[in-house]
């Protein structure tokens, strides 16, 4: 693991009016001040997209899930008034590798490395183990939003640079920050994963009913099968969340966290965090047999999005991971008029269960030429890859074509 302790300058840019600095760890910018950025333009409440908000980055940095130790140096960008209002913030962090990121560069630093130079330590603007798009450039509302976001971009660029760091990501970022990251200068990267949209129905069998024939009857076989054994399923929201209920749901998170990933990356008292500082934001699903719990996904609910975070099973049941966390986000969506489901990355499989391809944003900021050359050589041939991708995927949607469309459109 690199370096990933070097001091940030605490000022990285100053005027008369304004100063741009580092935070070292969220806990030092008051929760209302990034709030008020995270929310942008509406204003009041709950930032929308709960993943930027000051209580989720909180929980993971104070339980020990993403700071030093595990190679998430905070590295928070901060935009401030000469009154220290803040009025625009990214989330940033100093790494030493490249786990929980989800946009794979391995092959990058794997190149950097043979020629001679230092991949690590890089900046990473993300949330942390959380592939979920949203905003990375937060901007006060009322303020000069891309005129905020632009001295976001170039004071990132600027920090690679004073820290002598190779690269800075920004990744799963909105499709406006995208455009403007690559008018000034970022390599610009595309992925997908598959969301589920919400047509206004009123009940699953009205989703259901969208579909070709032969896909509505395999949910249905697999919503039968998944609970053939006398398997239960409950929602649990909010303050009904116990620490009962968290230690279930741990244990299924490391089970199968340790196959996929080797070692999980959230704590157990993260979920803990979590469950205190948003538990309105919560959904966990959990299925029972036999009175014990044995399998469970947590949901983290948005303004119009239910975004599905971690699965884990102690026991294995046919299609039960399908159930719990693709078939019952629907079914909470659907009853809550939410607009959208995110079932997180990758998965082809979820196509045939509703879910449809959705481009997913990186923009890269790479210090030294040489390798910025081969990198953005490479992004414009996997833009296209991805692209054509994305269509053949599309003309293989699962719902029935109306009689206009051809198997193509």
């Amino acid at each position: 693991m690199g370096d990933i302790d070097r001091p940030a300058d605490p000022a990285m840019h100053d005027t008369a009016a304004a100063t741009v600095r580092i935070a070292r760890r969220i806990a030092e910018v008051p929760a209302a001040q990034w709030d008020a950025c995270a929310r942008g333009e509406s204003g009041s409440g709950r930032p929308p997209n709960p993943f930027v908000s000051h209580a989720f980055l909180s929980a993971l940095e104070d339980s020990g899930s993403a700071t030093r130790d595990t190679g998430w140096l905070p590295q928070h960008l901060l935009f401030e008034d000469a009154q220290g209002r803040l009025l625009a913030c990214m989330p940033c962090y100093l790494k030493g590798h490249s786990q929980g990121e989800y946009v794979f560069d391995h092959g990058w630093a794997e190149a950097y490395m043979r020629a001679g130079g230092d991949y690590y330590p890089k900046l990473q603007a993300a949330v942390p183990f959380s592939p979920v798009p949203g905003p990375r450039l937060l901007v006060r509302g009322g303020t000069a939003r891309i005129e905020r976001q632009a001295l976001l971009l170039e004071a990132g660029r600027t920090l690679t640079n004073e820290l002598d760091v190779s690269s800075l990501h920004i990744t799963f970022m909105s499709q406006d920050e995208w455009k403007l990251a690559g008018e000034l200068g970022y390599l610009q990267r595309t992925d997908r994963q598959f969301h589920w949209h919400n047509a206004g129905y009123e009940t699953f069998d009205d989703f259901l009913g969208a579909l070709a024939s032969r896909k509505r009857k395999t949910i249905r076989r697999e919503r039968r099968a998944a609970l053939d054994e006398g398997i239960e399923i409950e929602w649990i929201t909010g303050r009904d969340i116990t620490e009962a209920h968290w230690d279930a749901f741990f244990a299924f998170y490391m089970d199968t966290g340790a196959r996929k990933w080797g070692r999980p990356y959230l704590t157990r008292e993260a979920f803990s965090r979590l469950g205190a500082s948003m538990p309105g934001e919560l959904l966990l699903v959990m299925a029972k047999r036999g009175g014990d719990y044995i399998a469970g996904a947590l949901n983290v609910i948005g303004a119009d999005t239910l975004y599905g975070r971690y699965w884990g099973a102690l026991e294995s049941h046919d299609f039960l991971h399908f159930e719990v966390c693709y078939y019952q986000a629907i079914d909470y969506a659907i009853a809550h008029g939410l607009a959208r489901v995110e079932a997180g990355a990758q998965g082809e499989h979820k196509l045939a269960r509703g879910y449809l391809p959705a481009e997913t944003y990186s923009a890269h900021y790479i210090a030294d030429p040489r390798l910025r050359r081969a990198v953005a050589d490479y992004l414009a041939r996997e833009r296209q890859a991805v692209a054509e991708d994305a269509a053949l995927l599309a003309a293989e949607s699962p719902f029935r074509r109306k009689p206009d469309e051809s198997p193509s459109r």
